[in-house]
């Protein structure tokens, strides 16, 4: 019956092998316990509890199937003057939800970029409540779950600013009877049982429980994905790109939706510009520094990457397959996208974009994210199921008109090149594709839905 602690990623674990009998009984040959803890100082402390809790486990299970059990593992000893009674920190102590989401969201094993970490934060506050920050953990069923799913179902868009005085069950019953309350989306609400769901996998990894009740919980989604985004149509493409910021506005800043003679260059007239004509996400934009712009094979291009040659360190790419180089498009450069950099780097930027706020968390997107839903107010182009990230759908379909070969798309947008393992097992192998082959299907794409050649005047 040997036993034993080991290391398992940063954490300490107690590990047992469990005796014949108790194989046979459980189909389970060993038993693995958390520590929780990384320190073999604080390990030592709590091993006893755990390797008693074990053996009154492997008792309850002969017992359970009329065997012969040791009693004094079984029951608490009466006879034990001076005894230090129940201490908190102890094995048998009851966890709440609260306080074990904490201990997962402080786990130092998660890789998790900043945006990551504030979205499981997010979905702690929503659980907690709904469900109750004192909920026991072992208590915890799939009835609680279910209950979390019908909330979600009928929660309200920005539920915590519009009814600061209610819960969140509360918000939804008021939303169940007032049709004109708009509700969170489904895939907003399959998102916070996704992340539920991880917190509770974590949860049974670390034998806090022993199943995860939410395991397949979803709601159907009533609007199939192809059509949660839209590309722009010809027509909104039109109102974007001759409104007065690139038709003449008095500036830049405060008055880009007024008419005028000015016809400023800042972000607000690049960022749209390049996602159009790179298919690049609006974050990935954003983040460029003025070195992202440089010649690879004597060919211009962006680069798209987590690290930076002038030293910044907010770059956040979504996946592995984001990091990419994309050619710049001829009309980019017709415009004086390079000239712009360039001017910008001699004035000491660093990044090409500092004018658009970076606010609190250090991500521009979500300023500018902001300001585009004005925009497209402003100019007449807001219409459902389109918003920035619709100039990627216009993208892809240009890459489909001009019949550019699906692996050089994939590897112009970032995406995943295939659906089964063995595809996506494929797009590890290789090199990647030339700059001169990225350069030709690029420079092949004509935007022919749009005209925007005042915009070289």
């Amino acid at each position: 019956m040997a036993g034993g602690v080991f290391v398992r990623g940063a954490r300490l674990y107690y590990h047992k092998t469990l005796p014949v009998d108790v194989q046979r009984l459980t189909s389970r040959s060993e038993i693995w316990r958390s520590l929780r803890t990384d320190s073999w100082q604080i390990a030592k402390r709590r091993l006893p509890s755990v390797v008693a809790e074990i053996e009154t486990e492997i008792e309850s299970i002969r017992q359970k199937a009329g065997l012969t059990v040791d009693r004094t593992l079984l029951e608490p000893l009466g006879d034990d003057p001076g005894g230090l009674g129940h201490l908190p920190g102890q094995t048998n102590e009851v966890e709440t939800l609260e306080a074990v989401y904490r201990r997962y969201l402080d786990d130092p094993t998660h890789a998790w970029t900043p945006s990551t970490r504030q979205t499981y934060e997010t979905t702690r506050m929503v659980a907690l409540n709904i469900l109750g920050a004192r909920k026991p953990m072992s208590g915890l069923t799939r009835t609680d779950v279910r209950e979390l799913v019908e909330v979600l179902r009928s929660l309200p868009r920005n539920s915590a600013k519009i009814f600061p005085k209610l819960s969140f069950r509360e918000a939804a019953e008021r939303a169940r009877s007032d049709a004109n309350i708009k509700r969170i989306s489904t895939a907003n609400a399959n998102a916070y049982l996704g992340n539920f769901c991880t917190f509770l996998n974590w949860a049974v990894s670390e034998e806090v429980i022993g199943r995860n009740p939410a395991r397949g919980l979803r709601l159907p989604d009533e609007v199939a994905r192809r059509d949660r985004r839209h590309p722009f149509s010809p027509q909104q493409l039109k109102l974007i790109f001759s409104a007065p910021l690139y038709s003449g506005c008095v500036d830049g800043n405060r008055g880009w939706d007024t008419p005028d003679l000015d016809r400023p260059k800042n972000a607000r007239f690049w960022v749209p510009l390049i996602a159009l004509l790179s298919g690049m996400r609006l974050n990935e934009i954003c983040q460029l520094d003025v070195s992202d712009i440089r010649r690879v094979d004597g060919v211009t291009c962006m680069h798209i990457t987590t690290s930076s040659i002038l030293g910044t360190s907010d770059k956040r790419v979504k996946t592995s397959v984001s990091e990419r180089i994309i050619p710049l498009h001829p009309t980019l450069l017709r415009l004086g996208l390079v000239e712009y950099a360039e001017r910008l780097r001699k004035q000491g930027h660093t990044k090409l974009f500092d004018d658009i706020d970076a606010g609190s968390r250090g991500v521009r997107a979500v300023a500018f994210s902001k300001w585009f839903t004005r925009y497209l107010r402003s100019c007449g182009a807001s219409k459902e199921r389109t918003s920035f990230h619709s100039f990627r759908h216009n993208f892809r379909d240009e890459l489909r008109i001009a019949r550019i070969d699906h692996d050089v798309a994939m590897a112009l947008g970032g995406w995943v090149g295939g659906r089964s393992s063995s595809a996506a097992s494929s797009e590890s192998y290789g090199r990647g594709f030339r700059v001169d082959a990225l350069h030709e299907a690029i420079s092949r794409l004509r935007f022919s839905d749009i005209d925007i050649s005042h915009l070289a005047r």
